[in-house]
């Protein structure tokens, strides 16, 4: 087993004014972590206070004796994610919405299957919700009748009274 990492007090201290300072949620959850640590809680005690899971916590706790609190501070995850340009999502959902303005159905299982034939892998139904989103899509579904229709006993008891 590997020899646990060990935080100063002076570390502590530089962690809890940046605790202070901080407000961002997941930030304050990981610098949580690695104050724990130094006060000498295990990873798995840590894991159950601030619900994470214990190799994520020893991750975080390395991850901040290498970089540091700005270690801490970076997202997972940055940049743009997407796998086409806002024009070229435009364009892709160009196509469907001349589809859907002549009256035809349009679902999204089919927009899944052509978004992913273009971007040349799988995609989730998730990825084509927030492409929608993004392009100011809504969903609109055609219903056969109104959802506050009398049933036909009470039209036809209706129509007696008024013309019987």
């Amino acid at each position: 087993m590997s020899k646990p990492y060990k935080i100063t007090e002076e570390q502590i201290k530089e962690i809890k004014v940046c605790r202070k300072e901080n407000r961002d949620k997941t930030v304050d959850k990981r610098l949580r972590a690695v104050q724990l640590r130094g006060e000498g809680y295990t990873d798995n005690e840590i894991a159950d206070i601030v619900e994470a899971h214990p190799k994520v916590v020893s991750r975080w706790i390395c991850k901040y004796v290498k970089e540091g609190i700005a270690g801490l501070k970076k997202g997972e995850y940055a940049g743009n994610r997407r796998n086409l340009s806002l024009d070229e999502e435009s364009k892709f959902i160009g196509g469907f919405k001349e589809k859907a303005e002549k009256g035809e159905l349009v679902t999204v299982k089919e927009i899944k299957i052509a978004y992913c034939e273009k971007i040349g892998h799988k995609c989730g139904k998730g990825q084509i919700y927030r492409v929608l989103k993004r392009q100011e899509w809504r969903k609109v579904v055609p219903r056969k009748e109104h959802p506050n229709k009398a049933s036909d006993e009470v039209i036809e008891t209706s129509k007696k009274l008024t013309f019987g």
